[in-house]
């Protein structure tokens, strides 16, 4: 009897929690119409043509913290992606939302960036400032829309409403000022299709914010992995920190005599359990107090439902600031973030004074452009979609007297 109580109260959570869940049947569908798949539900399909573009497979030579050429074994930005949506399917599944969504979200979250991280993004929006900026969630907007050149009816992905949705406001309603492709997107939907507004003042669906939470959670406890495996700081240090060090002591008293490298990755894995856990019992207790009926009621609330609480918040902003200070500021990080700047900028200034030293593909798209802003977004572009190996390539063969021509190169042909 009294196990037949639990589960009956388990299903009835199931079910409430259920009641937040979007439901891939009630999609506001697609901008261009298709026809749905019959084995795959509309969710999946947007996340298996994310996984098939050519934006997601340049994520693996583009950086996470370090450069490609500085070792094999530290993340690159596919695999930080890989285990953000890895963390994002966890949260979803356990909160009864709709986890290919989630994924989906997670595998587009980053397809924006540049080569080498957030250095790149900066350079190329100094590069682009009075010429529209430069934004990587804008710029996935323009890739899943525009720039991926796949299906014989249009552009882009033509992804669902809500996989769009969740990509352009996981982290937030976008209030303010908002960057201008964003802008120009929402002019043109409005125009031709207003029931694809995105609401930009609105929160995105719990799948989206569950995105968003699952991106902090891999970057900041995966990035002690790497920032480890650098030299950049030691487990000691860590330990500093007085959440960490409650789980390193935990796996030194439970396991006696452990191997430092063992104790890492033990350490890692808890402490993103806790993360987790901390999530799903913030989310129950923000359910249980606020009076919500369905999905839209979560997309007008006041704040998020997916988050930290208020004890986890604090705890990961001591992790955050330790990082930032030991790793994200460190002279080794410095000196890869000056070098990475100087090639983005200067490959900007390059191709903006003389177009005609782009690949024949761009050039023509250039020589086509309507007006300047057009004209400098094709550049922006081109640099965007670099890999951090072709950036430093393409630098040496216009800035290196030695550097030679090589001919046309893969990069010229990739399938965009």
């Amino acid at each position: 009897m009294y196990i037949y109580i639990i589960i009956r109260k388990i299903y009835f959570n199931m079910k409430k929690l259920s009641l937040y869940k979007t439901e891939f049947s009630k999609t506001k569908g697609r901008y261009n119409l298709e026809d749905e798949s019959l084995y795959r539900n509309p969710f999946m399909r947007d996340r298996d043509r994310l996984i098939h573009s050519a934006a997601f497979r340049r994520l693996e030579h583009k950086t996470q913290v370090f450069v490609q050429h500085e070792g094999d074994n530290f993340r690159s930005r596919l695999t930080h992606t890989i285990e953000v949506a890895q963390i994002a399917r966890t949260i979803a599944y356990r909160l009864c939302l709709d986890s290919d969504l989630a994924e989906t979200i997670a595998l587009a979250h980053d397809l924006g960036h540049t080569p080498f991280g957030h250095a790149g993004e900066d350079a190329l929006n100094k590069s682009m400032k009075g010429k529209g900026g430069f934004d990587h969630n804008a710029q996935t907007l323009r890739i899943v829309t525009k720039l991926e050149k796949k299906y014989a009816d249009f552009d882009g992905l033509n992804l669902t409403w809500e996989s769009l949705e969740g990509i352009i406001k996981h982290n937030g309603p976008l209030l303010g000022k908002v960057p201008t492709v964003i802008e120009e997107y929402q002019k043109f939907i409005n125009v031709n299709k207003k029931s694809f507004d995105l609401n930009l003042d609105k929160f995105a669906g719990p799948e989206a914010q569950v995105a968003a939470i699952a991106d902090d959670i891999a970057y900041c406890n995966h990035d002690i992995d790497d920032g480890l495996r650098a030299g950049l700081f030691d487990l000691e240090s860590l330990e500093n920190i007085e959440h960490v060090a409650k789980v390193i002591n935990f796996n030194r008293t439970r396991w006696k005599g452990i191997e430092k490298k063992r104790l890492i990755h033990e350490t890692i894995r808890h402490l993103i359990n806790n993360m987790i856990e901390d999530v799903v019992s913030e989310y129950k207790f923000i359910i249980s107090r606020n009076k919500f009926n369905t999905v839209e009621d979560i997309r007008n609330h006041k704040n998020k439902v997916i988050r930290f609480s208020k004890s986890m918040y604090e705890d990961n902003q001591k992790l955050r600031k330790f990082l930032f200070e030991k790793m994200y500021k460190h002279t080794i990080v410095n000196r890869m973030t000056l070098k990475a700047k100087s090639i983005v900028e200067e490959l900007f200034k390059a191709f903006s004074c003389d177009i005609t030293i782009l690949p024949l593909e761009w050039r023509n798209i250039a020589e086509n452009s309507k007006s300047d802003t057009e004209l400098y977004r094709t550049i922006s572009d081109y640099i965007a979609g670099m890999t951090d190996r072709y950036a430093v390539m393409e630098h040496k063969r216009l800035y290196d007297l030695h550097g030679g021509w090589t001919g046309t190169s893969l990069y010229d042909k990739r399938d965009r």
